[in-house]
């Protein structure tokens, strides 16, 4: 039983949209909440245990995974059982690598992004090796995820919750033109029968200029971005996430015993 949570807020200016949504379906349930910021997460001043709950930004969950012991999930935004459902070439490569490519003109235009969860820049699509230059620092040994350059008409993202659909949002394109449902939930099911699924997570399909509905990415659920799902439905994918993260802790070692409450 959650008895906490934790959400992260600076003080300053209005909240993410992400952890409002949150505030309101915490409340809704009565559980009671506390404000905290990305330096006690760094410094392991948060209460943290099996009956606490706690959401943020990639950097803060990662600390508070490491904090409890619990593994933090590989990155799997494209996962190998959805590959046909992605009617493109997607690879990995670093971004070295594919400056080079690019320079030698041995490859079209094409989307990268990192292929960590830290992410170093948004991704973008690059036309030629000056695009690569213009993310300046950015270490040319970092992973990337390539994709061959498609038009989408339209942008959903679906949200999942053991394996029922629970919200989708378009996001982009025209809204008009909708998604093959038919393809989402075989994509669905073909993801969970793999094994690999969250228990609650978002998946994104589009529709490519060809009419195919195609799958965009997949994104775990405890740092989840938001768009109109309502308050009480993704505050319950959130903790239903949070809730198989907790039962797969391992020793560590332990947690704060401190109690702040501003942040």
């Amino acid at each position: 039983m959650i008895t906490t949570a934790f959400l992260q807020y600076s003080g300053n200016g209005p909240m993410r949209h992400e952890e409002s949504l949150l505030a309101q379906g915490l409340r809704q349930r009565g559980i009671p909440i506390r404000f905290y910021t990305i330096k006690r997460i760094h410094r392991r001043e948060l209460p943290l245990g099996p009956d606490t709950f706690i959401a943020g930004d990639m950097d803060a969950m990662h600390g508070a995974m490491r904090q409890l012991g619990i593994p933090v999930p590989d990155s799997d935004d494209y996962p190998k059982c959805l590959h046909d459902f992605l009617h493109r070439k997607v690879w990995t490569t670093t971004l070295g690598d594919l400056e080079r490519e690019l320079e030698n003109g041995s490859i079209p235009p094409t989307f990268v992004k990192p292929a960590e969860r830290r992410k170093s820049f948004t991704g973008t699509v690059c036309y030629s090796e000056r695009d690569i230059a213009a993310l300046g620092r950015t270490s040319r040994r970092q992973r990337v995820w390539c994709s061959e350059r498609v038009c989408w008409l339209s942008e959903f993202r679906v949200y999942v919750v053991d394996r029922q659909v629970v919200s989708i949002d378009h996001y982009d394109g025209d809204p008009t033109i909708r998604a093959d449902t038919t393809v989402i939930e075989s994509a669905i099911a073909t993801y969970h029968r793999s094994g690999t699924a969250p228990a609650a997570y978002a998946i994104d399909f589009g529709v490519l200029t060809t009419g195919q509905t195609a799958l965009i990415e997949a994104n775990d659920g405890y740092a989840l971005g938001a768009y109109t799902i309502p308050a009480d439905t993704y505050t319950t994918l959130i903790l239903h996430r949070w809730r198989e993260l907790l039962a797969s802790t391992t020793p560590g070692p332990p947690t704060a015993t401190s109690d702040p409450i501003h942040p």
